[in-house]
């Protein structure tokens, strides 16, 4: 008895390389492109500038934080240089316009308070919210190359009876905010579509 599929031909290697050459095609026309590690895609950026991160939040003094956290960030990754602000081919800007923190974790605890006993309620941990404008424009035409205007990241820390434990731990919270929106404009910056 015969297989079944015995009789099939092989297709001819010159088909074989004509379905490789077309799937090759499909891939590079629809916008995915090879491109060097740590350079942007679809364009050329010689040299980038990171001006300090302005706050118009009620909070103040994080701001030169922020700004080496974001410049650490692209010096880290890009094979960009970054330069002065007056000599850059491309500025990244950025403006922190709310900063808000909100209770998130409560220990119930019973105390007592003029002979009688109640519960207490106290906060063990606290979210820390912060929006962000964040834009990079090209310095000569002034053409924006991309913007976000309502960039934002959450990030929660432990609170104690301590206030400078608490002001240590928003502040780490704050930093690893920063890390995340740093990362978020170094991708919109190196790995756009």
């Amino acid at each position: 008895m015969r297989p079944m599929y015995a009789h099939a031909k092989q297709s001819p290697p010159l088909l074989r390389w004509g379905l490789w050459i077309l799937l090759g095609s499909l891939t590079l026309g629809c916008g995915y492109q090879f491109r060097t590690s740590g350079q942007p895609l679809g364009m050329t950026i010689d040299s980038i500038a990171i001006p300090m991160i302005e706050s118009t939040a009620s909070k103040r003094g994080f701001e030169p934080d922020f700004t080496g956290i974001v410049r650490q960030e692209f010096i880290s990754l890009a094979k960009v240089p970054l330069s002065s602000e007056s000599e850059a081919q491309a500025v990244l800007t950025g403006r922190i316009y709310q900063i808000h923190t909100q209770p998130l974790g409560f220990d119930v605890q019973r105390a007592g308070l003029s002979g009688e006993t109640t519960n207490v309620s106290l906060t063990t941990s606290r979210r820390l919210t912060i929006w962000m404008d964040a834009k990079l424009t090209d310095r000569e035409t002034g053409k924006v190359i991309w913007h976000h205007s309502h960039m934002e990241e959450k990030s929660r820390f432990d609170v104690s009876v301590d206030p400078l434990v608490n002001r240590r731990n928003e502040q780490l919270a704050l930093e690893r905010i920063a890390r995340r929106m740093a990362r978020r404009m170094y991708q919109l910056t190196m790995e756009r579509f």
